[in-house]
């Protein structure tokens, strides 16, 4: 287990040294680049694509039921054996001779579906339905890979931002050691401080360290979910990000339902796929139906044993003229019993279409519940920000009084840290309380079916 433990920080060691070495091979990548990488590597979204594909297939195929079928054939045979003769019976001579002949024989039949209770055309709608839901699971796949893909560069860009206040909170620290490692050698401060500020560098220098190895995990999982090569070198550019315009705030939580309810592609493809089974049950129920079928055909065949008067005939006079044969004609079909087959199929397809239904149903109350949910959230991270804002301006001025009362020697290296701390907790916490409501605001373009791709930030 030691080993183990070990090989995976070593191998975690050697990744972060390759994402965060500044050569000439990285690779700057800026969020409108990282969708465009994602949606054209996922896996996922190329499953959709090639479904969709087969969608499309389908309904050529679809419309080609309506032409007719049309088959030939061509057969050729080479037979040896005894056969009786009469002529050489009645002669008195043995009747039984040994015959090798040849036949060749060849056809060509068309034949087409005049009525089949209209399931060509049942079918090709159900076709085309189908079509509408794989078009909108692939809408809803590329949302999906947009929103994964703009949450993973949010937080590479909020770990960033942690990992710069963590670096701007050590190079602080260390300032203030060499201030205090100073005055103490004047004796103008005990020695406990010096010790007690050396213990909050290093403990500022572990917070930094482990701020670059959440940074360096979460840069791999956004490399990860771009399906790029996980060993180079990449910058994700920080865009302009600002919070001047609360979209969400003043619309009613009603009308955020209503719209997701109409626009969600996948709320689309469940019902498209309704529309589809609905056909699908008609044309089962359409079974029950007689079928009339039209067929036209011609054949002609060739015999060496062939013979007029005695007279051999000749090919093309056979195949093209004498035995040259011609039909037309027409199939009803009435199915009596088939076993219960056909019911069962009825029965099938109807519990299909209502187990479909309750699906819809149960979607459309996940959706109620998700756009609900991510609007009390927008609500709450506005007044987290709003909150953590105050708490910012304030610690800070806090900090700067206890710097100017530490240095003045009217305040002890304690309050002056806990002046720092808070000062450093409330630059994380605006920081993240920023990052929260911007990931709130894509999470819920996301639910109401929004997130299109067209700019992000």
């Amino acid at each position: 287990m030691l080993k183990q433990k070990t090989l995976f920080f070593i191998l975690f060691g050697l990744i972060s040294t390759s994402l965060f070495s500044q050569t000439a091979d990285v690779r700057v990548i800026s969020i409108d680049e990282a969708i465009s990488i994602a949606l054209e590597n996922n896996y996922s979204l190329k499953q959709a694509k090639n479904e969709l594909d087969l969608a499309e297939d389908l309904i050529f195929s679809e419309k080609a039921d309506f032409l007719p079928t049309v088959s030939a054939n061509m057969n050729g045979s080479r037979t040896t054996g005894q056969q009786f003769l009469f002529d050489r019976f009645s002669e008195g001579l043995d009747p039984f001779v040994d015959v090798r002949s040849q036949s060749i024989s060849g056809g060509m039949n068309a034949s087409i579906n005049l009525f089949n209770g209209f399931n060509n055309i049942l079918t090709l709608k159900s076709s085309q339905s189908n079509k509408e839901s794989r078009e909108q699971q692939y809408e809803r796949a590329k949302e999906l890979v947009i929103f994964n893909t703009a949450s993973r560069y949010l937080q590479v860009l909020l770990d960033k931002e942690l990992l710069a206040i963590a670096k701007q909170n050590l190079e602080t620290s260390t300032a203030q050691l060499d201030q205090v490692q100073a005055q103490v050698e004047l004796g103008a401060r005990p020695m406990v401080d010096l010790f007690n500020q050396e213990a909050q560098v290093a403990n500022d220098e572990l917070v930094l360290t482990q701020r670059e190895n959440t940074l360096a995990l979460n840069s791999l999982l956004l490399i990860r979910q771009l399906e790029i090569d996980p060993l180079g070198a990449y910058d994700f550019v920080v865009p302009d990000l600002t919070l001047n315009d609360l979209p969400w705030m003043d619309v009613n939580l009603r009308s955020l339902i209503d719209e997701a309810l109409t626009t969600r592609s996948d709320i689309l493809s469940a019902e498209a796929s309704i529309t589809s089974l609905r056909y699908q049950m008609q044309v089962t129920k359409n079974s029950l139906l007689p079928t009339l079928r039209g067929s036209a055909g011609v054949s002609s065949r060739y015999s060496d044993q062939y013979s007029i008067g005695g007279a051999e005939v000749s090919f093309s006079d056979q195949f093209f003229d004498q035995q040259v044969n011609r039909s037309l004609g027409l199939s009803f079909n009435v199915s009596l019993f088939n076993n219960w087959n056909r019911m069962y199929s009825i029965q099938s397809s109807q519990v299909q279409l209502k187990n479909a239904e309750l699906n819809l149903d149960n979607s459309k109350m996940q959706v109620i519940q998700e756009v609900s949910q991510a609007y009390n959230d927008y609500s709450s991270y506005v007044k987290q920000l709003e909150a953590s804002e105050k708490s910012l301006i304030a610690s800070e001025r806090a900090f700067q009084t206890q710097q100017e009362r530490y240095n003045l020697g009217a305040s002890t290296l304690i309050e002056l840290t806990q002046a720092q701390s808070s000062f450093v907790s409330a630059q994380s916490n605006y920081t993240q309380a920023m990052y929260n409501l911007i990931f709130q605001e894509k999470l819920l373009d996301f639910y109401l079916g929004k997130l299109k791709g067209d700019n992000i930030f």
